[in-house]
């Protein structure tokens, strides 16, 4: 049994808003940016997924996937992917302070000590990883 909505509630407002309406401010602005950044780190992903399937393939078929990646459009494309991945992460790490509660026994972590440690586990593990790469 349907209920015909009830006359004496009022409705909800949506307001009319124009397609632009995160341009009239900074902070609106950035959150688009970064909202954005999500789609193209998820296109990155989808790539390495892809490069991991014709590594799998045989050595020809990823030679010719890495000469494709070789192809202009996608180093643009991915320094464009990086600096999105960046911007994404240090957005995060920004308002972590604030999402992510630390607490120790009763006491809670300040916020900037938290954002302190996450930059510094960045450092860390950029650190380690570049070892790696560098050493061969």
């Amino acid at each position: 049994m349907t209920t015909a909505p009830r006359s004496d509630r009022p409705g909800l407002y949506y307001p009319k808003l124009p397609v632009t309406w995160w341009l009239r401010r900074a902070t609106y602005f950035r959150f688009m940016l970064r909202e954005l950044s999500s789609v193209f780190v998820v296109i990155f992903l989808v790539v390495f997924l892809v490069q991991i399937y014709q590594l799998s393939r045989g050595p020809e078929a990823y030679a010719a996937f890495l000469e494709t990646l070789r192809s202009p459009g996608w180093i643009i494309f991915h320094v464009v992917a990086l600096a999105f991945a960046l911007y994404h992460t240090v957005t995060w790490f920004n308002v972590a302070g604030v999402v992510q509660v630390v607490r120790l026994g009763e006491r809670q972590l300040p916020p900037k000590l938290v954002v302190a440690a996450n930059y510094g586990a960045w450092a860390v593990i950029t650190v380690i990883l570049a070892w790696f790469l560098l050493k061969g």
